[in-house]
């Protein structure tokens, strides 16, 4: 049979079959000699005696991150609270990036909309051309609109912690996932979720919570290629003086044109020249490994 993995624990994975069981499986050992790893989110072929399952292969992958392990992945919403914590539009940002060039869909989520209304956050990146949603998870509102997008698609949750992110699965799976209280003494979340695991949606697809990222990897990208993930940069290509405009520090620049222009949200701009410096310094060589630059929340 065929199925996706939806969890793995101590070296076991739950599987969920196309005859809609649930399997433990283990792994088969050729994996191991050929340097493969199941992680959650992968199309798999598994063998099932006795109620107990193995898998023998791993399907191709759409695409794959390291931190967290998932695979298969369509969209990836990024939530931020509008208040408690304060958004960090920085962050955001580079997880537009990082999802765009993994080719998944960025999709912006502004949450607590109780505590703050987050219309100036969510102008920003409906202008720059991502699909972004209002909710107030608590109180169950904007999470149909949410939920009707996630239908039949392999979507991920991240974002920091005490966003409420648990609390938005929550009202979208109908489950009962953990969630923490915000801390009163550093205003942002505790952490609760353990692992990375994908849950069912009624209605088809599945929804991914992660640990928590904590690092935004940069093994794929070139400095001269990053405004390809700025979608409110891509009607300025070809357009600046200079072939091979870094859209910093020449004249006659499109991109900043757009910038004084109001075209381009000074938060955006900021992100692009902090993610470039840090792109320009990356040697080739490096771009073999996995390449992170850490953040704090």
């Amino acid at each position: 049979m065929n199925g996706i993995i939806i969890k793995g624990i101590g070296g076991f994975y739950y599987v969920k079959a196309d005859d809609g069981h649930i399997y433990e499986c283990k792994a088969r050992g050729r994996f191991r000699k050929d340097g493969v790893t199941p992680i959650i989110g992968d199309n798999a072929e598994i063998e099932v005696r006795g109620g107990k399952g193995s898998v023998t292969r791993i399907l191709p992958r759409k695409n794959a991150l390291v931190r967290p392990a998932v695979a298969n992945i369509d969209a990836l919403v990024i939530v931020a609270a509008a208040a408690s914590p304060e958004p960090n539009p920085a962050l955001m940002d580079k997880l537009t990036v990082t999802a765009a060039a993994n080719d998944i869909e960025p999709v912006i989520c502004i949450n607590k909309i109780d505590l703050a209304d987050g219309e100036g956050l969510a102008a920003i990146y409906e202008a720059a051309g991502f699909k972004t949603f209002m909710t107030d998870a608590e109180h169950g509102k904007g999470t149909d609109a949410l939920k009707d997008f996630l239908r039949g698609a392999v979507t991920a949750f991240a974002g920091l912690s005490g966003v409420g992110k648990s609390t938005l699965l929550n009202s979208i799976t109908g489950g009962d996932l953990k969630t923490g209280d915000i801390s009163e003494r550093l205003r942002r979340g505790r952490h609760t979720t353990r692992h990375v695991e994908l849950f069912e949606l009624d209605g088809g697809g599945f929804v991914l919570d992660t640990p928590g990222f904590s690092s935004f990897e940069m093994n794929s990208i070139r400095a001269d290629e990053l405004w390809e993930y700025f979608p409110e940069m891509a009607d300025a290509a070809g357009k600046c003086r200079f072939r091979g405009c870094s859209h910093i520090s020449e004249p006659d620049c499109a991109v900043k044109d757009k910038l004084r222009r109001g075209e381009i949200a000074e938060s955006r701009y900021e992100s692009y020249v902090e993610m470039y410096n840090i792109l320009k310094e990356i040697k080739d060589w490096e771009r073999n490994d996995t390449v992170t630059i850490n953040f704090s929340g």
